[in-house]
């Protein structure tokens, strides 16, 4: 797949209650997380994991939901299945068209703002699937239980892509994978899964708690072409501020957005 003509750059605005105070260069174990909507959120990284959420995600790797764009229907979605062809066969996915996936991540679903974003821009760019990946029912867990069960998200979507190949022919070389925050790690572990074999994997802003020695997290071997884009890095920062792809992108250093409110941006 060609590469994009330009660099997709869409500032998204994230906050804290107060800045974050690293200990012995780790995270403290309790902060504030403010979502897009402005809810305070208590995170607290030791908190015990939902265990029995936990193993269900891992036994049903299904239950990701797959939502199609495309020309035909650019804001109006259809539902394509795991392991139902007829969903597949009976939509607008087009095989011979670059295929797109994004995946959103904390506290997020296939409505959060960064989607249509991302959704239109392809839309507007050529003939493409933009599949809008849904895993909210993770998503909205305890972060810890959400980190968990990031790399059973992205085998599922894994083992979706290589149903989506089986049935239509769809190349892997032709397959973007798109994912913020846990969703950027989530693309990771999808490209993993498939032998590293899909064209592209964009990170965006990948999540930092948790994730500094943690082995799921994304890496440059998971796809042909890896790249991440770091917008809330160091010291007060979220996300991951150190290199992780093939080609790492610090707009700004890495930290301090212009356009968002407070210091902590996370951007595509």
């Amino acid at each position: 797949m060609k590469p994009f003509l330009c660099l997709l750059f869409v500032a998204v605005c994230s906050a804290l209650a107060g800045p974050i105070e690293l200990i012995d260069g780790k995270y403290p174990r309790f902060f504030d997380f403010e979502d897009e909507e402005g809810n305070i959120h208590k995170v607290d990284l030791l908190e015990p994991v939902d265990v029995e959420l936990l193993e269900e995600i891992q036994r049903n790797p299904a239950n990701n939901d797959y939502h199609l764009f495309t020309r035909r229907n650019p804001t109006s979605h259809q539902t394509l299945r795991m392991n139902n062809p007829g969903s597949i066969t009976s939509s607008h996915f087009n095989p011979r068209n670059p295929t797109i996936v994004i995946s959103h991540g904390w506290l997020s679903n296939m409505k959060t703002n960064l989607n249509p974003v991302i959704r239109d821009a392809y839309l507007r760019l050529k003939e493409t699937n933009v599949i809008v990946l849904d895993w909210m029912r993770l998503a909205i867990a305890p972060y810890p239980t959400a980190v968990r069960g990031v790399p059973d998200i992205g085998r599922g979507l894994g083992q979706f892509l290589n149903f989506l190949h089986r049935t239509t022919g769809a190349p892997f070389n032709t397959m973007h994978l798109i994912g913020f925050s846990l969703g950027g790690h989530v693309v990771g572990n999808a490209g993993r899964y498939l032998g590293g074999r899909v064209a592209r994997i964009t990170s965006l802003d990948p999540a930092g708690p948790l994730w500094s020695d943690n082995h799921h997290r994304v890496r440059r071997t998971d796809g042909v072409y890896v790249e991440a884009i770091h917008t809330d890095g160091g010291l007060t920062g979220l996300g991951i501020g150190t290199p992780v792809a093939d080609v790492d992108f610090f707009p700004n250093g890495g930290k301090n957005q212009p356009g968002c409110y407070t210091d902590l941006a996370y951007s595509v």
